[in-house]
């Protein structure tokens, strides 16, 4: 099973010294809008209190809980915590799944994956839609998604970006039958693309960039255009949640909090999130509307059922039919109780 979608090996990775993750930038600051407030009555930290113990890494919609760190607002919310930052986002995964971590920073794709391989999980919050981020590129003299048809397509297997390239055939009239699927690490797949090695490629930030130097190469397809379809959490063992909802409680509080100080002061939120994503200001601002944060408001709603991806439970089926459809879950895994919503309902 491939959880690597967003993780850059030593030898494919951007020429930055520090970047090691593939979904690096595309924080959208002016999609902070509305940030919960956070309760002025908030009790520090109980003296010898268990840390809960939170793994993120260089993903835009999560970089923030280094603000929430470096502006001491887990301490303000009462709850100690031990932040913990992953260059390879498939070791925060295993952390996760290892009990070595209480709550980690992940994709719903790869969250449900880690259910279909056993794994007792729950999705506490959302951070971030991708709006643009992940795209579909194709080389010059393809302006259409149906003239991919025969045409060879690289992309990382049951990554969300071979979900979306699966999306995108099937807005189109099309199945991954009239493609030739190429399944390849996502820094190898843009390189095989600028090499001319496949017609097609499905990337995201900053692989984007990497991919569209091909001359004449064009988006097909974006994230943009599909709403919901990717998406990405603070996603927590089950036992933990049912152990320590009061904790819990207080960091999905802080994670509110953060964006209203992100949104309250945006110069000195911006240099925070640069240096722990490695990169210069201009560099994170560059994907400006490839992520978007989502607000309180946007939390809640996401969590209601409906028949679209902007739905999470509609959301949650359509991946889990998708992973089994590319043998990455070998059955139905159980999403009953996968979304939490009770810490985002109460929530200032």
């Amino acid at each position: 099973m491939s959880t690597t979608a967003r993780s850059v090996s030593q030898q494919q990775r951007p020429s930055h010294p520090r970047r090691r993750r593939q979904r690096l930038l595309g924080f959208g600051l002016t999609a902070l809008l509305g940030g919960g407030l956070l309760a002025s009555c908030q009790s520090p930290p109980k003296p010898g209190a268990t840390p809960v113990r939170i793994g993120y890494s260089a993903w835009p919609g999560w970089i923030p809980w280094k603000v929430t760190e470096e502006k001491d607002l887990f301490t303000a919310a009462g709850v100690p915590v031990t932040l913990q930052w992953f260059d390879g986002y498939l070791d925060s995964i295993n952390a996760l799944n290892a009990g070595q971590l209480d709550c980690n920073s992940q994709t719903l794709n790869d969250t449900i994956s880690s259910i279909a391989g056993g794994a007792d999980l729950r999705v506490v919050l959302t951070n971030d839609n991708s709006t643009g981020n992940d795209q579909i590129i194709a080389a010059q003299g393809i302006a259409d998604v149906t003239q991919l048809k025969g045409r060879k397509v690289a992309a990382e297997e049951g990554t969300v970006d071979h979900y979306l390239l699966l999306l995108g055939l099937k807005k189109a009239g099309l199945t991954s039958k009239d493609i030739e699927f190429v399944p390849l690490e996502t820094g190898a797949a843009a390189a095989a693309f600028v090499a001319e090695k496949v017609d097609a490629v499905g990337v995201f930030a900053p692989f984007t960039t990497q991919a569209l130097k091909r001359s004449g190469s064009t988006t097909l397809v974006s994230s943009k255009e599909f709403p919901g379809a990717i998406s990405d959490h603070l996603v927590c063992r089950t036992e933990f949640v049912e152990k320590n909802p009061e904790q819990l409680q207080k960091v999905v509080n802080a994670w509110f909090a953060t964006l209203k100080e992100i949104k309250a002061n945006p110069g000195p939120s911006l240099t925070i999130l640069a240096a722990r994503a490695g990169v210069s200001e201009a560099e994170y601002k560059e994907y400006d509307a490839g992520t978007t944060i989502f607000t309180l408001e946007q939390n809640r709603e996401a969590l209601k059922p409906g028949d679209t991806m902007a739905s999470l439970p509609f959301a949650a089926a359509e991946i889990s039919t998708f992973l089994q459809e590319v043998g990455l879950a070998k059955t139905p895994p159980d999403l009953t109780k996968l979304f939490d919503a009770r810490f985002v309902d109460a929530a200032p």
